[in-house]
């Protein structure tokens, strides 16, 4: 394990918050996986701490830019879901300067879901608890708009680049797929974490640990349902042999979240998370964040295939886009 020194602006930003002294330095190590921010796994004199520094441009094959003001959202998403369910987030030390600092996790406790679903380890119960933490965070989340005025941040690094970017590949679509940002946009109901992937979920010893919510806005939840959604189809290319078992976790997502919509009618937003997903299966394909493990030309066929016949024929319930997607993985 490597042991360097951290940027300057992060050791700066430590100096601020009072978790590091005036004359103190520290080392640690720049973790991967992450396109948005650096990372790095800190040594302070009580323990490792996690510091991001939010990047403006991301570490995409295409231009994306940001602006770095979003982990000041991302803090203000972990107060209020540690709030709505403790334990639920790393546990935040402080944020200033575009550098967030939060508890460091020690990964042979905290799995990360993506490396099991990698594996095959298709853990239903898991994917219900997923399900029932985002939703009761949304459930608690439904006063709180004031404190996230992130709608431009939200349009330029989600919506944008995996919806319209998507609508530039595919013109035909332009029109339905500029729609459906249209509706997210006008639905205003909770606090939404932005990039629910299983990339962004640790599998604690006391439940899902969710990371990342540079993306928090105040909006619609039928966002963060579907974005999930679509990495369990999605892992169904990358680990066939599993797929019966990730799609078991889709309903299991479904059913444990629609059981805890209290904000509005369930069918409602189930209908708009139905319309929404294979929008987003396209985008993994042709946005400007295309999925890394789907790299055969077959695999992106299927995608399009399912993402396409949905958009122009939508469906209002979760299961008949899976019902569509499992027909076309095992034809």
């Amino acid at each position: 394990m490597g042991r360097n020194l951290p940027p300057l602006e992060i050791i700066a930003a430590l100096r601020s918050l009072g978790l590091l002294g005036a004359h103190e330095t520290a080392c640690g190590e720049a973790l991967t996986g992450g396109v948005s921010s650096d990372i790095w796994r800190i040594d302070l004199r009580d323990g490792a701490i996690c510091a991001k520094r939010a990047l403006s441009r991301l570490k995409v094959a295409a231009v994306w830019e940001a602006p770095v003001v979003r982990n000041q959202y991302e803090a203000g998403w972990m107060r209020c879901a540690e709030a709505a369910v403790p334990g639920v987030t790393p546990g935040l030390l402080g944020q200033v300067d575009g550098v967030l600092a939060m508890r460091f996790l020690p990964p042979d406790r905290y799995q990360l879901w993506k490396s099991a679903l990698r594996d095959g380890q298709a853990d239903v119960a898991f994917a219900g608890q997923v399900a029932t933490s985002l939703v009761r965070i949304h459930a608690a989340t439904k006063d709180v708009a004031s404190e996230f005025p992130t709608d431009a941040i939200f349009r330029a690094i989600r919506l944008e680049p995996y919806l319209l970017a998507t609508g530039v590949a595919h013109p035909d679509l332009a029109g339905i797929l500029s729609g459906l940002v249209t509706t997210t946009e006008a639905n205003k109901h909770a606090l939404v974490h932005g990039d629910v992937s299983p990339k962004n979920i640790l599998i604690g010893p006391d439940g899902p640990v969710f990371l990342d919510a540079e993306c928090a806005w105040y909006g619609d939840p039928a966002f963060d349902v579907a974005f999930c959604l679509n990495h369990l189809l999605l892992k169904c290319l990358w680990n066939p042999g599993a797929a019966e078992g990730f799609l078991a976790c889709f309903d299991g997502f479904v059913a444990a979240y629609l059981a805890g919509v209290t904000w509005e009618a369930p069918d409602a937003l189930e209908a708009r998370a139905a319309h929404l997903l294979p929008g987003l299966l396209l985008a993994r394909v042709d946005g400007k964040s295309p999925v890394e493990y789907i790299t055969r030309d077959a695999d992106r066929a299927t995608v399009r295939s399912v993402a396409r016949a949905l958009l122009l024929a939508p469906v209002d319930r979760l299961a008949a886009v899976r019902a569509a997607w499992a027909r076309e993985i095992t034809a």
